[in-house]
């Protein structure tokens, strides 16, 4: 819990969260931006998140549940290289849509049937670019029954992972980044009630 409680506080004052109003790339209106691509510019916060992430698979699901580590670029795929790097587990990537040169390939790395996957991604709000990758990775044979993501926003990736048969897990979600900061005295009472009001109950 410590951990959280300092990434929580390192999130907002290097600005990587932002409290205000923001539009988001789906046109939605937000009272927070997240940017965790801005993460690896601050490599010791950097490795400790990593390092975090690798132990709560550790504990909550264990290294042989998987054979690989899978994202969706951009934003997941540095995470997901660095703990690949850690658990020495392959690592694959799921473009966005198939190349249109080349091989024209949608999935870069070597996938077997009926290879375990983990799915890794930063951040997680309605989960639309994630089942994508779940997706295209069951269609290339994979299974997959377990996603981690670092933010979870709240906004209905949890149950729409769960109809495609997949956990989401986190190691932080928007409401509980508010109230670590509320109760640090970083952010109102007033901001804490709009980033409430903006999650669905998950």
């Amino acid at each position: 819990m410590e951990f959280v409680k300092e990434f929580a506080t390192f999130l907002h004052q290097s600005g990587i969260i932002r409290f205000g109003d923001f539009t988001l790339a789906s046109g939605k209106k937000s009272s927070y931006y997240v940017d965790l691509r801005i993460v690896p510019s601050y490599p010791h916060q950097f490795r400790r998140m990593i390092k975090y992430l690798q132990n709560l698979i550790s504990e909550q699901i264990g290294f042989d549940s998987f054979d690989a580590v899978a994202s969706v670029p951009t934003g997941g795929l540095v995470i997901a290289s660095a703990l690949a790097l850690e658990t020495v587990k392959p690592l694959v990537y799921v473009r966005s849509e198939a190349k249109s040169h080349g091989t024209g390939k949608l999935i870069e790395g070597i996938v077997e049937d009926g290879m375990k996957i983990l799915l890794v991604d930063d951040v997680a709000t309605t989960g639309g670019s994630i089942i994508n990758g779940i997706k295209a990775l069951k269609e290339a044979g994979a299974k997959i029954s377990d996603c981690y993501v670092i933010v979870n926003r709240m906004e209905g990736a949890h149950q729409a992972l769960q109809m495609e048969g997949v956990t989401l897990h986190q190691v932080l979600d928007i409401s509980e980044i508010a109230e670590i900061l509320h109760q640090a005295r970083m952010i109102s009472e007033q901001t804490l009630k709009k980033v409430h009001a903006q999650t669905s109950s998950q």
